[in-house]
C-alpha cells in the first residue's frame, strides 16, 4: 500500500497511529484495540519507532501484527537519530521483506538514556535519511511538518525551508504535527505552497486524553493549548477523567468538521493506543457524512 495513491482519491483519508505496546499487559490489550478501531475502516494505520531505535524490534513486530495478522494497510515509521546507515538498512530490509511499501521518516529525538552513544555516521537531519532511502529503496516516503514550527527551529519560515528540503530529497506526503487552532494549519499550508511544496499535507489530530498529558505533550511538541481549549478544560474538574475525555472529543469533532469542510486530504489520528476518543470522533463525523467510516 502506497499512501500517495490514497491521497489522489476524492474522499478524505482516515489514518490511525499507534506506538508499539510497552509492556506485557499492553501487548495483551493491543489485539482488542486494533480489532475495535478496525471497525472504523481506516485507510491505513501507522506504527511509530522509538528514539535511537529503542523500539526497533517492537515496532517491527507491531507492524507485522497489524499488516499480516490483522490485514490492515500499514505504514512503518523510522527515526534515524543515533543510527548508522547499516542499522537503517537492516531495519528497512526487514520492512521491505515484510511487504511494507510506505515509510514515514523522521529524525527522531535523542534517547533519554545517558549511556546512549550515537553512531558516528548517524543522520543529523530527516532530509539526509530521506535522500539515503530514496537512493537505495523504492519506498513511498512521508515526513513530518510543524504548523507552529519545530521547537528547535528559529522561526516557522526556517522550519518550512527545512520541510522543502525534505520534499526536494524525496518525501512525497507530509503529516502535520497536531494543533488546536485550525488557522495554524491553514496558514501553514499557504506558506508551504508559496515556496513550492506541492505534496499532500495532512493534519494531525490529537484529542485531549487528560489534562496532564495535554500539558506534557504541549511542552514536548510545541503545540499550544489555545485559549479556546483551555477555557473548556477549566470548565471541568481535571480529575474527572470522563468529563475531560468528553471535552476532548467535542473539541476534536469541531476541529475536524472545520478541516473537512475545507477539503483537507485526510485526518491522521494520534490514538496514543486508546480507542474511545477516536471511535467517538470518527463515528460522529461519519453520522454527519463528513467522513466515511463504514
Amino acid at each position: 500500500m502506497r499512501v500517495t495513491d490514497l491521497y489522489q482519491g476524492s474522499k478524505p483519508v482516515l489514518s490511525l497511529e499507534f506506538f508499539p505496546p510497552r509492556n506485557e499487559k499492553a501487548d495483551k490489550e493491543f489485539d482488542g484495540l486494533i480489532d475495535k478501531l478496525s471497525t472504523l475502516n481506516p485507510d491505513y494505520m501507522s506504527v511509530t519507532f522509538g528514539a535511537g531505535g529503542s523500539t526497533r524490534d517492537g515496532s517491527y513486530q507491531t507492524v507485522k501484527k497489524i499488516m499480516v495478522d490483522k490485514h490492515q494497510p500499514t505504514v512503518a515509521y523510522i527515526a534515524g537519530y543515533g543510527l548508522g546507515p547499516e542499522e537503517v538498512t537492516a531495519v528497512l530490509d526487514k520492512y521491505k521483506d515484510l511487504g511494507v511499501e510506505t515509510i514515514f521518516v523522521i529524525r527522531g529525538d535523542k534517547p533519554k538514556d545517558d549511556q546512549f552513544t550515537p553512531h558516528p555516521d548517524s543522520f543529523s537531519y530527516a532530509s539526509e535519511m530521506i535522500a539515503f532511502i530514496r537512493k537505495h529503496y523504492d519506498f513511498t516516503l512521508g515526513c513530518a511538518g510543524y504548523p507552529e514550527g519545530h521547537i528547535e527551529a528559529k522561526s516557522l519560515e526556517e522550519d518550512i525551508n527545512f520541510l522543502k528540503n525534505k520534499v526536494d530529497h524525496g518525501a512525497e506526503y507530509i503529516v502535520a504535527q497536531y494543533f488546536y487552532d485550525n488557522d495554524y494549519f491553514f496558514n501553514y499550508v499557504k506558506k508551504c505552497r508559496a515556496i513550492g511544496i506541492d505534496v499532500p499535507i495532512i493534519p494531525g489530530i490529537m484529542p485531549v486524553y487528560s489534562v496532564k498529558m495535554t500539558r506534557m505533550l504541549s511542552k514536548v511538541c510545541g503545540s499550544r493549548i489555545t485559549d479556546a481549549l483551555q477555557k473548556r478544560l477549566d470548565a471541568v474538574d481535571a480529575d474527572d477523567a470522563n468529563s475531560v475525555v468528553q471535552v476532548g472529543i467535542d473539541f476534536a469533532v469541531e476541529q475536524c468538521r472545520g478541516l473537512l469542510k475545507e477539503k483537507v486530504p485526510g485526518l491522521h489520528f494520534y490514538t496514543m493506543d486508546r480507542s474511545e476518543s477516536t471511535m467517538a470522533i470518527v463515528q460522529r463525523l461519519g453520522q454527519e457524512k463528513l467522513l466515511s467510516c463504514s
